[in-house]
């Protein structure tokens, strides 16, 4: 309990009460009063202002080199802002590399997990279950903080791991599993869980798909293994029916964390497991995984409203790679059934 002011305090608080009357009387008091820069109590500490600032953003991610054996692309490595700005700060980057070996430009979004914070949204389909707090369709408060979405994993049956949200575990989760994390103040960590990742009070979601791609800013032994289905089922060269043979390289998506803690995710056409992993790496992961596959399913779109509040709306969001099925409009789509991430402005502290 505080002690009484001493008498002279108590002199000095009445009369600061009495010039507070007269001044709002007269109008209020002048900024250069001491109300307005500050007042000192009588435990002589001056009160804190409340702020309404952001931490700093990241460093602005360095131009990527093109692979030695890939075809010149026009702008390959060159990262150009995409989406709001938070504060007038860009929060998302946005290029594209030709992998080794490969003939198809993939896309490759750099994410500034200091200015976004993210969100896990489940569905019917994967995980299964619900109702969730978080689906699809993206709500209104949501839409006006919106800066990006993308895709999220396999059905949990072929997923080879587990599923944590609203404080519990959907499906149980997998040691070794490959693991997207969201913490609840919204920053994201990546890598394999009971190792590099284990559950604490803070933990929000954990999205675990397959085995690690990237560990250590290199493609695991995995990544490169010749028994290439063990990275899921594909979809043939022109369809994706029952019984058509699959193809090593084919849509895929991934998600990896640098060493400062950016999120970068990358998707593109007729990719192989290993070739994920490297754009990954040359991106900067230094732990990444494989996300979803196939033609239907890989997307990550931002989003751009004329205005720094305005809502995000199928009509101003537009798609890392111009090729992908999904699009702007499936995160506002009331069926939408799978899992998705989105990177909102981070609230002001």
């Amino acid at each position: 309990m505080a002690r009484p002011p001493r008498p002279r305090a108590a002199v000095a608080l009445l009369a600061g009460a009495a010039l507070s009357l007269l001044l709002a009387a007269c109008g209020g008091a002048p900024s250069s009063s001491p109300a307005a820069a500050g007042s000192t109590g009588s435990s002589g500490s001056q009160q804190s202002t409340t702020t309404t600032t952001r931490p700093p953003g990241l460093p602005h991610p360095a131009a990527l080199t093109a692979f030695p054996t890939a075809p010149v692309v026009t702008g390959a490595g060159s990262w150009l802002p995409s989406g709001r700005p938070v504060d007038g700060t860009s929060a998302v980057f946005e290029t594209k590399l030709v992998p080794p070996g490969g003939t198809q430009a993939a896309g490759i979004a750099w994410m500034d997990t200091r200015l976004l914070s993210a969100r896990l949204y489940s569905g019917s389909i994967s995980p299964g279950g619900g109702p969730y707090p978080y689906t699809a369709p993206v709500q209104p408060a949501q839409a006006t903080s919106l800066v990006a979405a993308f895709n999220g994993g396999f059905k949990m049956a072929t997923a080879g791991g587990g599923y944590y949200t609203t404080g519990k575990a959907i499906v149980p989760l997998v040691a070794g599993a490959a693991s997207l994390v969201i913490y609840t103040n919204g920053t994201v960590a990546i890598g394999a869980w009971g190792t590099t990742l284990t559950m604490t009070p803070n933990v929000a979601d954990v999205r675990q798909n397959l085995v690690p791609l990237v560990a250590g800013g290199h493609p695991t032994p995995q990544a490169s293994d010749p028994t290439w289905l063990t990275w899921g089922k594909t979809c043939g060269v022109s369809a994706c029916t029952t019984g058509t043979p699959g193809v090593e390289n084919q849509w895929r998506s991934g998600a990896g964390v640098t060493a400062d803690g950016a999120l970068v995710y990358v998707t593109g056409p007729t990719l192989s497991p290993l070739q994920l992993a490297d754009l990954l790496v040359r991106a900067g992961a230094v732990r990444g995984m494989q996300l979803d596959i196939n033609p239907y399913w890989t997307v990550l779109v931002t989003y751009s409203p004329s205005t720094p509040n305005g809502a995000a709306t199928p009509t101003n969001g537009s798609k890392l790679v111009a090729a992908t099925v999904q699009g702007p409009a499936t995160f506002f789509n009331p069926s939408w059934a799978r899992d998705f991430v989105t990177m909102s402005a981070r609230p002001a502290g």
